[in-house]
């Protein structure tokens, strides 16, 4: 799983720059359009976002970009907005810029006429067009009877002018977390840093009266897929419907409930779709359980090494993974992994957890090591005799922090073990690389 932000890199499309980042590796290739009221740079800091673009890199190379006028990419004028045509030249650059030959596109809402556009006239380029919540077009019209009429886009324009940034368009977004008000303010704070509300309403109020790329659907020429909320207020679902429709040999599926963002409460059975769409084939139910992660490491490892010798430092090593695996086998614990001079383990009580901790701290002193030590309380995804999810990655990252023979716990830890008489010391909040916000950790004492 990757929780490091990936780099955000620049590309030039005649005299703007666009922003994308890469995460995984492929074949397959997938180009997502990122929509306007989001940024590539801020998805590494949504407890919402990075699970579902983690795990779309775990299955295939996945390229980001924020068109012109989102994101990190220049802004533009509200005089001087890009065509779709000019905005279709942005994928072009991204993928000229990653020396990607052929790629699947995702695409969502207001960004689904470009890729539909882009397939059509790239076709060589073009292996595969996954759409989420989107249209064709979404003015009505005397041979398109489903589309919004021009009062109907002006109060949808307005409330984004007036509700740009605000938990009131998040709810929109996500009717589904209405009540879920952290998450609301960080879905509104994305858009703010992503567009103004002016900008943002000159760019939809553009978007959903002058696109219709209609015309252009019976010549995709590539494997389709149409994801579609039932109940969604802004996009209805009879505009997935007829995108489906008009496009040879596409699949529609109906996506239940009101969310309109990918990420809402059915981002599982979208990402579902979507590996199978890439793949053929659909990711294996992953089981999911509460658990105490540990992680050791021995300190200052490589200078040690280095001192020893390979042989000796093997025999060490040897014993030091000897007295850890008593010590395991003792207050049975799990081993997961190891990580060449550290361990990973798992254990059903965390009280337990941290006396195994102490005892192993204790036990690798008489071999004149020092390890540090790190735990975790978190729901983790079982994958054979493997743990994975975001529970492991922070123990991980709060072991890093520990110092000799120290054990830190996270603050969740902490709270699970109050009365167990152990005794824990706050050390303070801290940044954990790659986790959002901020921590506290403590450490154990006696």
């Amino acid at each position: 799983m990757v929780l490091r932000a990936p780099e955000t890199r620049y590309t030039s499309v005649g005299d703007a720059d666009v922003a994308y980042l890469v995460v995984g590796e492929g074949p397959p290739d997938l180009l997502f359009f990122n929509g306007l009221g989001s940024s590539i740079d801020l998805m590494w800091t949504s407890p919402e976002a990075t699970p579902f673009f983690t795990r779309l890199g775990s299955v295939c190379r996945l390229i980001m970009f924020d068109r012109r006028g989102s994101g990190a990419s220049d802004s533009v004028g509200r005089n001087s907005l890009p065509t779709w045509e000019d905005l279709s030249e942005d994928a072009g650059a991204v993928l000229d810029a990653v020396e990607s030959q052929a790629a699947a596109i995702l695409a969502i809402s207001e960004t689904g006429p470009m890729a539909i556009l882009f397939a059509a006239m790239h076709p060589e380029r073009v292996s595969g067009l996954a759409l989420v919540n989107t249209y064709a077009r979404y003015l009505v019209g005397d041979d398109y009877p489903i589309g919004a009429s021009h009062e109907v886009i002006d109060s949808v324009v307005a409330v984004i002018r007036n509700g740009w940034g605000t938990r009131e368009l998040a709810r929109l977004a996500e009717p589904s977390h209405a009540h879920d008000v952290e998450r609301l303010d960080r879905l509104a704070r994305v858009q703010r840093l992503s567009a103004t509300p002016r900008n943002a309403a000159a760019q939809y109020d553009y978007m959903l009266r002058n696109i219709d790329v209609r015309q252009v659907l019976p010549l995709i020429q590539v494997p389709t897929l149409v994801l579609h909320t039932r109940d969604g207020r802004l996009i209805p679902f009879e505009m997935g419907r007829y995108v489906a429709d008009h496009v040879n040999g596409a699949k529609l599926v109906e996506i239940p409930g009101a969310d309109y963002s990918w990420a809402g409460e059915h981002a599982a059975m979208i990402f579902d779709e979507v590996t199978e769409f890439l793949t053929g084939e659909r990711p294996i139910e992953v089981e999911r359980i509460l658990a105490t992660i540990l992680f050791t490491d021995i300190v200052d490892s490589t200078v040690r090494a280095s001192s020893l010798g390979d042989r000796s430092w093997r025999s060490l090593l040897d014993s030091h993974d000897r007295t850890i695996r008593d010590q395991l086998k003792r207050f049975r614990g799990k081993e997961i992994n190891t990580t060449g001079d550290g361990f990973v383990m798992s254990f059903d009580g965390p009280a337990r957890a941290i006396r195994c901790a102490q005892a192993i701290v204790e036990a690798t002193r008489s071999l004149g090591i020092e390890v540090r030590v790190g735990l975790h309380t978190g729901e983790c995804e079982v994958r054979g005799d493997d743990l994975g999810g975001l529970a492991v990655h922070i123990a991980a990252r709060v072991s890093g922090l520990a110092g000799p023979a120290e054990i830190l716990v996270s603050s969740t830890v902490k709270d699970l073990v109050m009365g167990s008489g152990i005794e824990l010391t706050d050390r303070g909040e801290h940044e954990l690389k790659g986790v959002p916000g901020p921590w506290r950790l403590f450490a154990v004492t006696g």
